[in-house]
Formats: structure tokens, C-alpha cells, sequence
């Protein structure tokens, strides 16, 4: 098994892969440090949990749309509006307090 550091957010993390995968991995995880400053930008400093939570439930909102269409894009999304990026911000806001708070009781 191969190691492979990676930054995510302006931090170091050091991730497990199987050998040979290590630059699969490093492209891997330089697209979610770009969905992670993304939403950054968007929602500001939450802390490192809420933004890597928010970025992952982007990205798999993304897969699940690519499944549902066969892998096939419909055309560019539209650009979300204040008011979606707002409404999705206080949804996943809440879902992070919650996660946190259940972290907390284990």
C-alpha cells in the first residue's frame, strides 16, 4: 500500500491507496480542494468539517445527477442565484450542527 500526501484547504493530509494509484488519488483530491474552496468563497470560514462536509454533498449531488442521466450531460446548469446558494448554505449548515453534534456524543 502507497502513501500519498495531499493538501486540501491549505492542509497537509496523508491518505492510504493501493500501489499505482497514487496520481489518481492526487488528481482526486485536487478537485475537491477545489469544490472545498469553492464553498469557501461561497459561505466563508465554517471550519474545516462543515467545509469539506458541504463540498462532499456537492460533488455527490453531481453523481447522482450524472447516474440519473446515464452519465450523459443536459447542458451547462444554470447559475444558481443568491437566493439558492443561500438556501442550500443554511441546509447544510444545519446538517453539519447536527453531525457535529452527534460527534460530539460519541
Amino acid at each position: 500500500m502507497a502513501t500519498v500526501t495531499v493538501e486540501v484547504n491549505g492542509r497537509p493530509y496523508a491518505i492510504g491507496c493501493a500501489d499505482g494509484q497514487e496520481e489518481r488519488v492526487r488528481i482526486l483530491a485536487k478537485q475537491f480542494d477545489n469544490q472545498v474552496r469553492q464553498v469557501a468563497q461561497d459561505v466563508g470560514n465554517v471550519g474545516d468539517l462543515r467545509l469539506f462536509l458541504m463540498a462532499a454533498l456537492i460533488l455527490s449531488d453531481e453523481l447522482h445527477e450524472a447516474r440519473l442521466n446515464g452519465g450523459k450531460t443536459t447542458g451547462p446548469a444554470p447559475a444558481p442565484t443568491a437566493a439558492t446558494h443561500d438556501g442550500v448554505a443554511e441546509a447544510l449548515n444545519a446538517v453539519a450542527a447536527r453531525i457535529e453534534k452527534i460527534a460530539q456524543t460519541i
